[in-house]
Protein backbone atom coordinates (compact mmCIF):
# COMPACT_ATOMS: atom_id res chain seq x y z
CA UNK A 1 0.00 0.00 0.00
CA UNK A 2 1.29 3.43 -0.71
CA UNK A 3 1.09 5.73 2.11
CA UNK A 4 1.54 9.52 1.38
CA UNK A 5 3.55 11.59 3.56
CA UNK A 6 4.47 15.53 3.67
CA UNK A 7 7.69 16.33 2.45
CA UNK A 8 10.10 17.66 5.38
CA UNK A 9 12.28 20.26 5.49
CA UNK A 10 14.66 21.62 8.01
CA UNK A 11 12.77 23.36 10.87
CA UNK A 12 9.55 23.08 9.50
CA UNK A 13 6.71 21.37 7.60
CA UNK A 14 5.75 22.09 3.88
CA UNK A 15 2.36 22.46 3.13
CA UNK A 16 0.64 22.96 -0.26
CA UNK A 17 -0.06 26.94 -1.48
CA UNK A 18 -3.90 27.05 -1.35
CA UNK A 19 -5.65 28.53 -4.81
CA UNK A 20 -5.65 31.55 -4.07
CA UNK A 21 -2.07 32.12 -3.08
CA UNK A 22 -1.09 30.28 -6.25
CA UNK A 23 -2.98 33.01 -8.14
CA UNK A 24 -1.64 35.67 -5.95
CA UNK A 25 -4.23 36.59 -3.58
CA UNK A 26 -3.96 36.68 0.04
CA UNK A 27 -5.79 37.83 2.61
CA UNK A 28 -5.50 40.66 4.84
CA UNK A 29 -2.68 41.06 7.72
CA UNK A 30 -4.06 40.71 10.84
CA UNK A 31 -4.62 43.09 12.92
CA UNK A 32 -5.60 45.48 9.46
CA UNK A 33 -8.48 45.80 8.58
CA UNK A 34 -9.91 46.53 4.95
CA UNK A 35 -10.81 50.17 5.64
CA UNK A 36 -7.21 50.76 6.88
CA UNK A 37 -5.08 49.26 4.28
CA UNK A 38 -3.38 51.24 0.98
CA UNK A 39 -4.40 49.61 -2.31
CA UNK A 40 -4.18 50.84 -6.14
CA UNK A 41 -6.08 49.72 -8.91
CA UNK A 42 -5.17 48.73 -12.62
CA UNK A 43 -7.84 48.88 -15.47
CA UNK A 44 -6.94 47.01 -18.99
CA UNK A 45 -9.51 48.64 -21.05
CA UNK A 46 -11.43 47.86 -24.06
CA UNK A 47 -14.22 49.54 -25.91
CA UNK A 48 -17.21 47.71 -24.50
CA UNK A 49 -16.16 46.00 -21.46
CA UNK A 50 -13.13 46.90 -18.99
CA UNK A 51 -11.56 44.71 -16.47
CA UNK A 52 -10.06 46.17 -13.24
CA UNK A 53 -7.48 44.55 -10.37
CA UNK A 54 -6.80 45.84 -6.95
CA UNK A 55 -3.43 44.93 -5.27
CA UNK A 56 -2.39 45.79 -2.16
CA UNK A 57 0.75 47.54 -0.76
CA UNK A 58 3.08 44.66 -1.26
CA UNK A 59 1.83 43.93 -4.94
CA UNK A 60 -0.61 41.33 -4.26
CA UNK A 61 -3.74 40.40 -5.87
CA UNK A 62 -6.97 41.38 -3.63
CA UNK A 63 -9.28 40.92 -6.33
CA UNK A 64 -10.46 41.35 -10.18
CA UNK A 65 -13.80 41.89 -11.97
CA UNK A 66 -14.64 43.24 -15.31
CA UNK A 67 -17.40 46.28 -15.72
CA UNK A 68 -19.17 47.66 -18.83
CA UNK A 69 -17.45 50.99 -20.13
CA UNK A 70 -20.14 52.70 -19.77
CA UNK A 71 -20.46 56.09 -17.23
CA UNK A 72 -22.73 53.69 -15.03
CA UNK A 73 -20.24 50.64 -15.48
CA UNK A 74 -17.27 53.54 -14.40
CA UNK A 75 -19.21 54.25 -10.95
CA UNK A 76 -19.69 50.87 -10.20
CA UNK A 77 -15.65 49.91 -11.02
CA UNK A 78 -15.10 52.68 -8.43
CA UNK A 79 -17.01 52.16 -5.94
CA UNK A 80 -16.34 48.25 -6.14
CA UNK A 81 -12.06 48.99 -5.99
CA UNK A 82 -13.45 51.34 -2.72
CA UNK A 83 -14.50 48.46 -1.24
CA UNK A 84 -11.00 46.75 -1.30
CA UNK A 85 -9.18 49.04 0.45
CA UNK A 86 -8.67 52.89 0.87
CA UNK A 87 -8.08 53.70 -2.67
CA UNK A 88 -4.96 55.12 -3.72
CA UNK A 89 -4.47 55.44 -6.95
CA UNK A 90 -5.65 53.76 -10.24
CA UNK A 91 -2.99 52.92 -13.61
CA UNK A 92 -5.02 53.02 -16.72
CA UNK A 93 -4.52 51.57 -20.09
CA UNK A 94 -5.30 53.73 -23.20
CA UNK A 95 -6.21 57.08 -21.18
CA UNK A 96 -6.25 58.42 -24.87
CA UNK A 97 -8.73 56.29 -26.55
CA UNK A 98 -10.68 53.23 -24.70
CA UNK A 99 -9.92 54.75 -21.14
CA UNK A 100 -10.38 58.43 -21.80
CA UNK A 101 -14.15 57.99 -20.46
CA UNK A 102 -12.84 56.16 -17.24
CA UNK A 103 -9.82 58.33 -16.85
CA UNK A 104 -12.19 61.40 -16.72
CA UNK A 105 -14.69 59.71 -14.53
CA UNK A 106 -12.02 58.72 -11.98
CA UNK A 107 -10.11 62.31 -12.19
CA UNK A 108 -13.81 63.71 -11.77
CA UNK A 109 -13.91 62.05 -7.99
CA UNK A 110 -10.58 63.56 -6.90
CA UNK A 111 -9.08 59.76 -7.56
CA UNK A 112 -5.07 60.18 -8.69
CA UNK A 113 -4.78 58.43 -12.05
CA UNK A 114 -1.71 57.53 -13.79
CA UNK A 115 -1.20 56.27 -17.40
CA UNK A 116 -0.12 52.58 -17.72
CA UNK A 117 1.96 51.93 -21.23
CA UNK A 118 1.82 48.63 -23.25
CA UNK A 119 3.08 45.80 -21.33
CA UNK A 120 6.58 44.68 -21.81
CA UNK A 121 6.61 42.37 -24.91
CA UNK A 122 9.03 40.29 -23.47
CA UNK A 123 7.25 39.92 -20.24
CA UNK A 124 3.89 39.01 -22.33
CA UNK A 125 5.67 36.17 -24.24
CA UNK A 126 7.38 34.99 -21.66
CA UNK A 127 4.03 34.96 -19.26
CA UNK A 128 1.28 34.84 -21.71
CA UNK A 129 -1.32 37.36 -22.33
CA UNK A 130 -4.89 37.86 -20.67
CA UNK A 131 -7.12 41.09 -19.78
CA UNK A 132 -6.29 40.29 -16.44
CA UNK A 133 -2.37 39.66 -16.28
CA UNK A 134 -2.87 43.32 -18.43
CA UNK A 135 -4.95 44.57 -15.50
CA UNK A 136 -3.05 43.34 -12.30
CA UNK A 137 0.27 44.61 -14.42
CA UNK A 138 -1.20 47.79 -14.77
CA UNK A 139 -2.08 47.93 -11.04
CA UNK A 140 1.13 46.49 -10.24
CA UNK A 141 3.25 49.44 -12.68
CA UNK A 142 1.50 52.19 -11.08
CA UNK A 143 2.29 51.13 -7.55
CA UNK A 144 6.14 50.75 -8.06
CA UNK A 145 6.31 53.56 -10.12
CA UNK A 146 6.65 52.28 -13.24
CA UNK A 147 4.17 54.08 -14.78
CA UNK A 148 3.55 57.78 -13.31
CA UNK A 149 2.50 59.89 -16.20
CA UNK A 150 -0.37 61.95 -15.70
CA UNK A 151 -2.98 61.60 -18.49
CA UNK A 152 -4.49 64.43 -20.21
CA UNK A 153 -7.29 65.85 -18.83
CA UNK A 154 -8.98 66.08 -21.84
CA UNK A 155 -12.38 68.40 -20.79
CA UNK A 156 -11.26 71.90 -21.87
CA UNK A 157 -10.89 73.70 -24.97
CA UNK A 158 -7.89 71.84 -26.15
CA UNK A 159 -10.01 68.27 -26.63
CA UNK A 160 -12.16 70.65 -29.00
CA UNK A 161 -8.81 71.21 -30.82
CA UNK A 162 -8.15 67.77 -31.07
CA UNK A 163 -11.45 66.95 -32.82
CA UNK A 164 -11.01 69.92 -34.68
CA UNK A 165 -7.67 68.58 -36.17
CA UNK A 166 -9.14 65.02 -36.55
CA UNK A 167 -11.97 66.55 -38.83
CA UNK A 168 -8.91 69.01 -41.12
CA UNK A 169 -6.36 66.09 -41.37
CA UNK A 170 -8.79 63.62 -43.07
CA UNK A 171 -10.43 67.28 -45.00
CA UNK A 172 -6.48 67.81 -46.30
CA UNK A 173 -6.15 63.91 -47.07
CA UNK A 174 -9.25 63.65 -49.30
CA UNK A 175 -8.46 67.04 -51.01
CA UNK A 176 -4.82 65.83 -52.21
CA UNK A 177 -5.91 62.41 -53.18
CA UNK A 178 -8.69 64.39 -55.19
CA UNK A 179 -5.39 66.56 -56.84
CA UNK A 180 -3.68 63.99 -57.35
CA UNK A 181 -6.87 61.88 -59.41
CA UNK A 182 -7.34 64.97 -61.52
CA UNK A 183 -3.69 65.28 -62.57
CA UNK A 184 -3.41 61.66 -63.12
CA UNK A 185 -6.80 61.17 -65.16
CA UNK A 186 -5.20 64.33 -67.53
CA UNK A 187 -2.18 61.94 -68.05
CA UNK A 188 -4.47 59.21 -69.76
CA UNK A 189 -6.89 61.83 -70.72
CA UNK A 190 -7.96 62.06 -74.84
CA UNK A 191 -5.82 64.14 -76.75
CA UNK A 192 -8.19 67.42 -77.46
CA UNK A 193 -9.33 67.16 -73.42
CA UNK A 194 -5.65 66.79 -72.31
CA UNK A 195 -3.91 69.64 -73.97
CA UNK A 196 -6.16 73.01 -72.90
CA UNK A 197 -5.33 71.54 -69.19
CA UNK A 198 -1.38 69.75 -68.36
CA UNK A 199 -0.17 73.09 -68.89
CA UNK A 200 -2.15 74.31 -66.38
CA UNK A 201 -1.28 75.30 -62.56
CA UNK A 202 -2.87 72.90 -59.75
CA UNK A 203 -5.89 75.43 -58.71
CA UNK A 204 -6.38 76.84 -62.32
CA UNK A 205 -6.53 73.12 -63.15
CA UNK A 206 -9.24 72.49 -60.84
CA UNK A 207 -11.37 75.50 -61.42
CA UNK A 208 -11.36 74.74 -65.12
CA UNK A 209 -12.35 71.05 -64.75
CA UNK A 210 -15.26 72.11 -62.34
CA UNK A 211 -16.81 74.16 -65.24
CA UNK A 212 -16.83 71.27 -67.59
CA UNK A 213 -19.72 70.56 -69.46
CA UNK A 214 -19.88 66.77 -70.02
CA UNK A 215 -22.53 65.56 -72.22
CA UNK A 216 -23.99 61.60 -71.28
CA UNK A 217 -20.49 59.30 -70.66
CA UNK A 218 -20.77 57.17 -73.18
CA UNK A 219 -17.44 57.49 -74.91
CA UNK A 220 -13.92 57.92 -73.36
CA UNK A 221 -13.64 61.83 -73.83
CA UNK A 222 -17.04 62.60 -71.89
CA UNK A 223 -16.87 59.90 -69.06
CA UNK A 224 -13.30 61.83 -68.62
CA UNK A 225 -15.07 64.99 -68.24
CA UNK A 226 -17.47 63.63 -65.74
CA UNK A 227 -14.85 62.35 -63.50
CA UNK A 228 -12.49 65.01 -64.01
CA UNK A 229 -15.61 67.94 -63.09
CA UNK A 230 -16.65 65.45 -59.41
CA UNK A 231 -13.17 65.81 -58.59
CA UNK A 232 -12.87 69.24 -59.05
CA UNK A 233 -16.02 69.93 -57.47
CA UNK A 234 -15.25 68.01 -54.84
CA UNK A 235 -11.88 69.48 -54.23
CA UNK A 236 -13.04 72.50 -53.74
CA UNK A 237 -15.75 71.64 -51.40
CA UNK A 238 -12.96 70.20 -49.41
CA UNK A 239 -11.36 74.00 -49.41
CA UNK A 240 -13.91 75.54 -48.27
CA UNK A 241 -14.03 73.06 -45.29
CA UNK A 242 -10.56 72.90 -44.81
CA UNK A 243 -10.14 76.94 -44.60
CA UNK A 244 -14.11 77.17 -42.16
CA UNK A 245 -11.61 74.86 -40.27
CA UNK A 246 -8.37 76.70 -40.08
CA UNK A 247 -10.80 79.83 -39.03
CA UNK A 248 -12.21 77.78 -35.71
CA UNK A 249 -8.80 76.41 -35.04
CA UNK A 250 -7.14 79.81 -35.49
CA UNK A 251 -9.70 81.71 -33.34
CA UNK A 252 -9.49 78.87 -30.60
CA UNK A 253 -5.81 79.44 -30.27
CA UNK A 254 -5.85 82.96 -29.68
CA UNK A 255 -8.60 82.65 -27.10
CA UNK A 256 -6.11 79.42 -25.28
CA UNK A 257 -3.13 80.91 -25.38
CA UNK A 258 -2.45 84.10 -27.78
CA UNK A 259 1.19 84.30 -26.52
CA UNK A 260 2.24 80.84 -28.39
CA UNK A 261 0.22 81.84 -31.45
CA UNK A 262 1.81 85.42 -31.53
CA UNK A 263 5.44 83.89 -31.52
CA UNK A 264 7.17 83.79 -34.37
CA UNK A 265 6.97 81.35 -36.73
CA UNK A 266 3.87 80.04 -35.13
CA UNK A 267 0.50 80.13 -37.08
CA UNK A 268 -2.91 77.99 -35.97
CA UNK A 269 -2.01 74.66 -37.11
CA UNK A 270 1.82 74.44 -35.54
CA UNK A 271 0.01 76.20 -32.29
CA UNK A 272 -2.95 73.57 -32.30
CA UNK A 273 -0.76 70.90 -32.94
CA UNK A 274 1.85 72.35 -29.94
CA UNK A 275 -1.24 73.05 -27.72
CA UNK A 276 -2.80 69.03 -28.52
CA UNK A 277 0.22 67.47 -27.31
CA UNK A 278 0.56 69.31 -24.07
CA UNK A 279 -3.45 68.44 -23.67
CA UNK A 280 -6.13 70.74 -21.60
CA UNK A 281 -3.64 70.57 -17.94
CA UNK A 282 0.15 71.73 -19.21
CA UNK A 283 0.96 71.34 -15.74
CA UNK A 284 1.62 67.57 -15.81
CA UNK A 285 5.22 68.11 -17.68
CA UNK A 286 7.59 68.12 -14.95
CA UNK A 287 10.08 70.15 -16.86
CA UNK A 288 10.94 71.37 -19.98
CA UNK A 289 13.15 68.51 -20.86
CA UNK A 290 9.93 66.02 -20.50
CA UNK A 291 8.42 68.55 -22.88
CA UNK A 292 10.93 67.98 -24.88
CA UNK A 293 10.70 64.23 -24.81
CA UNK A 294 7.14 64.36 -25.25
CA UNK A 295 8.09 66.60 -29.04
CA UNK A 296 10.44 63.67 -29.89
CA UNK A 297 13.58 66.14 -29.78
CA UNK A 298 15.80 65.38 -26.75
CA UNK A 299 18.69 63.50 -27.69
CA UNK A 300 18.89 59.75 -26.65
CA UNK A 301 22.06 58.60 -25.19
CA UNK A 302 23.22 55.45 -27.48
CA UNK A 303 27.20 55.13 -25.63
CA UNK A 304 28.99 52.14 -25.70
CA UNK A 305 32.73 51.15 -24.05
CA UNK A 306 34.49 54.09 -25.12
CA UNK A 307 32.60 55.58 -27.33
CA UNK A 308 30.41 58.53 -25.62
CA UNK A 309 27.04 59.64 -28.47
CA UNK A 310 23.55 60.65 -28.70
CA UNK A 311 21.98 59.56 -31.38
CA UNK A 312 17.87 61.36 -32.37
CA UNK A 313 14.71 60.79 -30.35
CA UNK A 314 12.91 58.88 -33.19
CA UNK A 315 9.47 58.74 -30.57
CA UNK A 316 7.50 61.09 -29.21
CA UNK A 317 4.10 62.82 -31.10
CA UNK A 318 5.32 63.50 -34.54
CA UNK A 319 2.55 66.00 -34.97
CA UNK A 320 4.13 67.95 -32.44
CA UNK A 321 7.61 67.13 -33.74
CA UNK A 322 7.15 68.47 -37.00
CA UNK A 323 5.60 71.90 -35.59
CA UNK A 324 8.77 72.49 -34.09
CA UNK A 325 10.52 71.98 -37.38
CA UNK A 326 7.80 74.21 -39.15
CA UNK A 327 8.82 76.96 -36.80
CA UNK A 328 12.88 75.99 -37.04
CA UNK A 329 12.20 76.56 -41.10
CA UNK A 330 10.31 79.66 -41.11
CA UNK A 331 13.02 81.31 -38.39
CA UNK A 332 15.67 79.55 -40.51
CA UNK A 333 14.49 81.59 -43.49
CA UNK A 334 13.10 85.24 -41.82
CA UNK A 335 14.46 85.60 -38.38
CA UNK A 336 18.12 87.37 -38.47
CA UNK A 337 18.88 85.65 -34.94
CA UNK A 338 18.39 82.47 -36.30
CA UNK A 339 20.00 82.56 -39.35
CA UNK A 340 23.16 83.94 -37.59
CA UNK A 341 23.02 81.12 -34.99
CA UNK A 342 22.85 78.65 -37.86
CA UNK A 343 25.65 80.59 -39.74
CA UNK A 344 28.12 80.02 -35.92
CA UNK A 345 27.21 76.68 -35.95
CA UNK A 346 27.62 75.61 -39.72
CA UNK A 347 31.34 77.34 -39.04
CA UNK A 348 32.17 75.34 -36.45
CA UNK A 349 31.44 72.14 -38.60
CA UNK A 350 28.65 71.45 -37.87
CA UNK A 351 26.33 70.16 -40.38
CA UNK A 352 22.79 71.48 -41.32
CA UNK A 353 20.77 68.69 -39.96
CA UNK A 354 22.71 69.20 -36.57
CA UNK A 355 21.84 72.61 -36.46
CA UNK A 356 18.04 71.88 -37.12
CA UNK A 357 18.10 69.04 -34.29
CA UNK A 358 19.48 71.53 -31.90
CA UNK A 359 17.17 74.30 -33.11
CA UNK A 360 14.16 72.18 -32.32
CA UNK A 361 15.38 71.48 -29.16
CA UNK A 362 15.98 75.29 -28.48
CA UNK A 363 12.09 75.62 -29.62
CA UNK A 364 10.98 73.25 -27.12
CA UNK A 365 12.53 74.78 -23.93
CA UNK A 366 10.60 78.14 -25.80
CA UNK A 367 7.44 76.77 -26.43
CA UNK A 368 6.96 74.95 -23.27
CA UNK A 369 7.46 78.49 -20.98
CA UNK A 370 4.67 80.26 -23.28
CA UNK A 371 2.72 76.97 -22.90
CA UNK A 372 2.85 77.09 -19.03
CA UNK A 373 3.73 80.63 -18.08
CA UNK A 374 2.21 82.48 -21.27
CA UNK A 375 2.99 86.20 -20.82
CA UNK A 376 0.47 89.26 -21.25
CA UNK A 377 0.92 90.72 -24.88
CA UNK A 378 -0.30 93.98 -25.62
CA UNK A 379 -4.02 94.76 -26.71
CA UNK A 380 -4.47 95.11 -30.13
CA UNK A 381 -7.32 96.72 -29.68
CA UNK A 382 -6.10 99.31 -27.32
CA UNK A 383 -3.41 99.39 -29.66
CA UNK A 384 -5.42 101.04 -31.99
CA UNK A 385 -7.23 103.06 -29.99
CA UNK A 386 -3.95 104.79 -29.11
CA UNK A 387 -2.82 105.30 -32.63
CA UNK A 388 -6.21 106.88 -33.56
CA UNK A 389 -6.50 109.02 -30.33
CA UNK A 390 -2.27 110.32 -31.44
CA UNK A 391 -3.94 111.21 -34.67
CA UNK A 392 -1.38 108.82 -36.59
CA UNK A 393 -1.66 107.16 -40.00
CA UNK A 394 -0.54 104.06 -40.32
CA UNK A 395 1.91 104.85 -42.86
CA UNK A 396 3.64 106.64 -39.81
CA UNK A 397 3.63 104.29 -37.63
CA UNK A 398 4.85 100.89 -40.11
CA UNK A 399 8.10 103.62 -41.45
CA UNK A 400 8.70 103.86 -37.80
CA UNK A 401 8.49 100.49 -36.95
CA UNK A 402 10.11 99.05 -40.36
CA UNK A 403 6.95 97.16 -41.13
CA UNK A 404 4.07 97.65 -44.18
CA UNK A 405 0.87 99.52 -43.25
CA UNK A 406 -1.21 96.70 -44.04
CA UNK A 407 0.54 94.52 -41.35
CA UNK A 408 0.43 96.92 -38.82
CA UNK A 409 -3.75 97.35 -39.76
CA UNK A 410 -3.97 93.43 -39.56
CA UNK A 411 -2.21 93.53 -35.99
CA UNK A 412 -4.30 95.79 -34.44
CA UNK A 413 -7.60 93.75 -35.95
CA UNK A 414 -6.01 90.34 -34.69
CA UNK A 415 -6.24 89.40 -38.21
CA UNK A 416 -2.20 88.35 -37.42
CA UNK A 417 -0.78 87.94 -34.65
CA UNK A 418 2.97 88.78 -33.73
CA UNK A 419 4.33 89.12 -30.47
CA UNK A 420 7.47 90.80 -31.09
CA UNK A 421 5.93 93.48 -33.28
CA UNK A 422 2.88 94.45 -30.83
CA UNK A 423 5.43 95.13 -28.20
CA UNK A 424 7.88 97.03 -30.30
CA UNK A 425 4.68 99.49 -31.18
CA UNK A 426 3.53 99.65 -27.56
CA UNK A 427 6.92 100.55 -26.36
CA UNK A 428 7.20 102.99 -29.47
CA UNK A 429 3.99 104.11 -28.42
CA UNK A 430 4.68 104.59 -24.62
CA UNK A 431 8.00 106.32 -25.21
CA UNK A 432 6.57 108.81 -28.15
CA UNK A 433 3.01 108.69 -27.33
CA UNK A 434 2.63 108.58 -23.59
CA UNK A 435 -0.85 108.46 -22.25
CA UNK A 436 -2.31 111.20 -20.11
CA UNK A 437 -2.19 110.15 -16.01
CA UNK A 438 -5.55 110.58 -15.42
CA UNK A 439 -6.38 108.25 -18.46
CA UNK A 440 -7.83 104.23 -17.29
CA UNK A 441 -5.37 102.52 -19.05
CA UNK A 442 -2.79 104.23 -17.63
CA UNK A 443 -3.54 103.64 -13.60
Amino acid sequence: MHHESPVRRPGRWCQAQSANERDGETSMPQGQSQEQRAVTGGVDTHSEVHVAAVVDEAGRVLATGSFPATGAGYKKLLAWMGQQGSLVRVGVEGCGSYGAGLARCLAGEAVAVVEVNRVNRQARRRRGKSDTTDAVAAARAALNGEASGTPKSADGPIEALRALRVARRSAVKASTQAANQIRDLIVTAPDELRAGLRDLDSDERVRRCARLRPAPPSTPAEATKASLRCLARRHLALGAEIAELDAAIGALCATVNPALLAANGVGGEVASALLVAAGDNPERMRSEASFAALCGVSPVEASSGKVVRHRLNRGGDRDANNALWRIAMVRLAHDRRTRDYAARRRAQGHSDRDILRCLKRYLAREVYRLLTNPPQLPDAADLRRRRLDSGLSLAAVAEQLGSWPSRISQLERSLIHNAELATRYQLWLDHHHPQPKNHPQAA
